[in-house]
């Protein structure tokens, strides 16, 4: 024996040496470009170039991560593309079945839904991604999009400080496709209208409210009424929790309220969040929606009653769930026309019972 020991972590290398070898790993894992075309753009062989690879895997400059795909039910995304009229429906098998919530599935329905998203965009589109843990997941699983702009349709998580990490899968996401941002610094929910209209105000802000009018494209998460399950619901008081929970809300989606026939309940909740609006929503011609989990099975059944989504990404128990349940009746037709933002048409039923529900009753804790 020589005395030396293998299982010692490698010396330290140079930084010149560092930064060739993450430049040949971009080139080679994230570029696509063969060993032989690497060798030609750095001057190097491409005996070197293999060496710099395994350099940067054994120096932790490269991590590779080997994942089970997610396994697609086939039957059960026909039968949800079928009953609700979607144009793309993808069920997800999940390798563990909803032990602890909606949350462990959430990591095996963004890849997929990544992948389905960078097939739909085309160059020039504009993006439009709702904040949410399931489409941060989905923003993590993108490698490669078209050139298009990226939107955020809301504010961030209130009870969370803002700043570059909450707008981190807008940014990244318009990184990625080479587009332009635009993301909102501000919580979505607020204590109250007039501090919403001030923030509505505020440039950088209105700017990118501004671009709502011109998505094409949105991703957005789906909440259910319940502790955990919406961004909405966590950020409110127990008595607003209850008092929704009263008029019949079993769903959130971008701060919009959902009865469990799908129709859109309004409250004074809306004047008071930074979010795209329910009668924007209907003029974007694809709006994908993305949960699972058997805890948010009724939210998802609601939202997509109300017609407002044109594809659904979930797993097999959120679909076995909403499938067992007989239909109430004809679904509203959704009309994607481009048409002037001052129309109030909508596909979806909309309850308005803000006149009837007191600004003074409910306001933040």
């Amino acid at each position: 024996m020589d005395g030396s020991d293998t299982g010692s972590a490698p010396s330290p290398l140079p930084p010149t040496e560092v930064l060739l070898a993450a430049s040949v790993a971009r080139r080679f894992y994230l570029d696509n470009l063969s060993k032989v075309e690497i060798a030609e753009e750095f001057d190097i062989s491409r005996f070197k170039v293999a060496r710099l690879l395994e350099t940067a895997v054994a120096q932790g400059i490269v991590e590779i991560r080997i994942t089970v795909p997610a396994e697609i039910d086939a039957r059960l995304s026909a039968a949800m593309r079928r009953r609700f009229g979607l144009k793309h429906a993808i069920v997800v098998q999940a390798p563990t079945q909803d032990p602890a919530g909606p949350e462990p599935v959430t990591e095996w329905l963004g890849p997929v839904a990544a992948q389905l998203i960078a097939e739909i965009v085309e160059p020039d589109d504009v993006l439009g991604l709702a904040w949410g843990r399931a489409v941060n997941s989905v923003s993590e699983g993108f490698t490669k999009l078209p050139p298009c702009t990226v939107v955020q349709l809301t504010g961030v998580h209130p009870l969370e400080p803002i700043n570059a990490n909450s707008v981190e899968a807008v940014r990244k996401t318009a990184a990625i496709s080479g587009g332009k941002s635009y993301p909102i610094y501000a919580p979505l929910v607020l204590p109250n209208k007039l501090t919403a209209d001030i923030l509505r105000c505020q440039p950088s802000i209105a700017e990118s409210l501004d671009q709502f009018n011109q998505v094409t494209k949105a991703v957005v998460p789906i909440g259910g009424w319940g502790p955990t399950l919406s961004t909405v619901y966590d950020a409110l008081c127990e008595e607003e929790r209850e008092l929704y929970r009263k008029l019949g809300v079993v769903a959130e989606m971008t701060a919009l309220l959902f009865g469990s026939d799908g129709s859109v309940i309004r409250t004074d909740l809306n004047e008071r969040t930074i979010s795209v609006t329910n009668e924007q929503l209907v003029h974007i011609p694809e709006v994908i929606g993305v949960a699972g989990g058997a805890q948010k099975a009724e939210a998802i059944g609601a939202v997509l009653t109300s017609g407002l989504l044109t594809g659904i990404v979930t797993d097999r128990a959120a679909a076995l769930h909403i499938l067992s349940v007989p239909p109430s009746g004809d679904l509203p037709v959704r009309d994607t026309a481009r048409r002037p933002p001052t129309r109030a048409a909508t596909g979806a039923i909309v309850r308005d019972i803000s006149a009837a529900v007191p600004l003074e009753a409910v306001r933040v804790g």
